[in-house]
């Protein structure tokens, strides 16, 4: 290997363990969240901003971290990102107050905004477009998918041996290790130049963070709640104002070339599809796990393993060999296309008596061979064609895409599930005359999964129907979510 190559394996062995860090700190915290409640005697409505407050600042800044990598340098916003990451992580681990865990998890998402865009575009531009930069966003892919899963496993390891702490405690240590490596990337990726826009940046971060809480609100409490309505009117008059001002300016901050292309606009759109698939699927698969089949995290960690294998054998092995052949359009359009037969499979195909292998597992793995196809065939269309001082902006876009759909697909199908839920309930055995205004311990309520009730005994005024004793189980009504069947 000459020392180019070894430049651009170097390169994206470390921004790969960038990536994998990041995603496996976001699914790390989810299983720390009933012991961190219950130790710091945090409130429900505490709580949700343990997740709420890093996915705000997060999402909102993710445009602004990408257009700064591209102005003031790549490599030095990934060394600033990754400094500030592990002083979060660390004032995370010692906190002793609510208040101060919450607001060092805000500042975990401002320095993740910060690192990921600025990894990605260093991605990019040391690998030029072609097989070799289709084999290193596979590489990025796989790493995702990878942290996501191997976070869920390992928070509740650490949690259960080692307390709630050490989740966020493991990370100075691997980020130390990173930013030793940080001064062999390529010192071309880290030039950078030109004036913020800093009226840009606001208008959009202010835009993308009103639309994030006002989808978390709505999702708690309802979207006639009058935070939820003026929260996404915010969000509506402020995304105008940032596209009004940027048409005056000269060096917009979301340079318009980048969406004259029809198949990067295409992409970007998949992109929001995608993020709304996955984080309900997510969501419902990890809940119907748990509170249906009783699994605890760990086991929960376990049974989404062969979805993370099947993500890294498509993203490495099969998908990048696609991509080179036939290019980003025709491999997107087939993970889109088994996609679907996944969450078909997983929406009709599971009961309450359905086993893992029979019924959960084909739905996982159509999904997962899924994922390894379309994320990284998005990931480069979007990127492809971008000229090297827009590489920040188009890997920003990329992430928001994801980011975007995943809270609005979380709201809406969340609520829905929710409603549709409580109207199953109200009727569920109506041959008998039993009726339940309550919702089963394993349905989704209108809020994250954290805030699932604990499985309840069987109440016989409630639940356990006196007719319904001695009695074959019956499968549940069809149309419910797959988490609630």
């Amino acid at each position: 290997m000459n020392k180019t190559g070894r430049t651009a394996a170097v390169a994206t062995g470390l921004i790969c363990a960038v990536q994998f860090v990041l995603q496996l700190d976001f699914s790390i915290v989810n299983v720390a969240l009933n012991t961190i409640q219950r130790e710091l005697s945090m409130a429900p409505a505490e709580l949700q901003w343990i997740v709420t407050g890093y996915a705000l600042t997060f999402g909102s800044l993710l445009l602004a971290g990408g257009r700064l990598a591209d102005l003031l340098g790549r490599r030095r916003l990934l060394v600033i990102g990754l400094v500030l990451f592990a002083v979060a992580s660390l004032a995370c681990g010692l906190a002793r107050w609510p208040v101060m865990l919450i607001i060092a998890r805000m500042v975990q998402g401002a320095a993740a905004a910060l690192a990921s865009p600025a990894a990605l575009s260093l991605l990019t531009t040391a690998s030029p477009e072609g097989p070799a930069r289709n084999r290193a966003l596979a590489l990025w892919q796989a790493s995702t998918a990878g942290g996501a899963t191997t976070g869920i496993i390992a928070g509740g390891l650490l949690t259960q041996y080692l307390g709630w702490r050490a989740v966020f405690l493991v990370n100075p240590p691997l980020i130390a290790l990173m930013l030793a490596f940080v001064p062999r990337l390529p010192s071309g990726a880290a030039t950078g130049g030109g004036k913020v826009g800093i009226r840009g940046a606001a208008l959009v971060t202010a835009s993308i963070a009103a639309l994030i809480y006002g989808l978390t609100e709505g999702q708690q409490h309802g979207f006639g709640s009058p935070a939820s309505v003026a929260a996404l009117v915010a969000a509506t008059a402020l995304a105008l104002a940032f596209i009004y001002s940027e048409r005056k300016l000269p060096a917009p901050m979301l340079p318009p070339s980048l969406l004259a292309a029809p198949a990067r606009r295409a992409a970007v759109a998949a992109m929001l599809l995608i993020g709304a698939i996955l984080a309900g699927y997510v969501y419902f698969l990890s809940l119907y796990l748990q509170k249906v089949h009783h699994f605890s995290p760990v086991e929960t960690g376990l049974g989404l393993l062969p979805s993370t294998l099947t993500v890294v054998f498509m993203s490495t092995l099969v998908t990048r060999r696609l991509l080179t052949r036939f290019g980003a359009r025709p491999v997107l359009l087939a993970g889109l296309a088994i996609m679907t037969a996944g969450q078909l499979w997983l929406a009709f195909m599971i009961t309450r008596q359905s086993g893992y292998l029979g019924g959960v597992l084909p739905g996982v793995l159509l999904t997962s061979v899924a994922i390894g196809l379309a994320l990284p065939a998005a990931s480069v269309a979007i990127t492809t064609g971008v000229h090297g001082r827009d590489q920040g902006i188009a890997g920003a876009m990329f992430t928001t895409g994801q980011q975007v759909g995943a809270a609005v697909g979380l709201a809406v199908l969340a609520t829905a599930a929710a409603a549709r839920t409580a109207a199953a309930a109200a009727t569920w055995w109506p041959a008998t005359g039993c009726l339940s205004s309550s919702r089963p311990a394993w349905a989704p309520s209108a809020s994250p999964s954290w805030r699932w009730s604990a499985p309840r005994p069987a109440q016989p005024s409630r639940w356990t129907c006196p007719h319904r004793r001695n009695r074959p189980a019956t499968k549940l009504p069809a149309g419910l979510p797959a988490a609630t069947r």
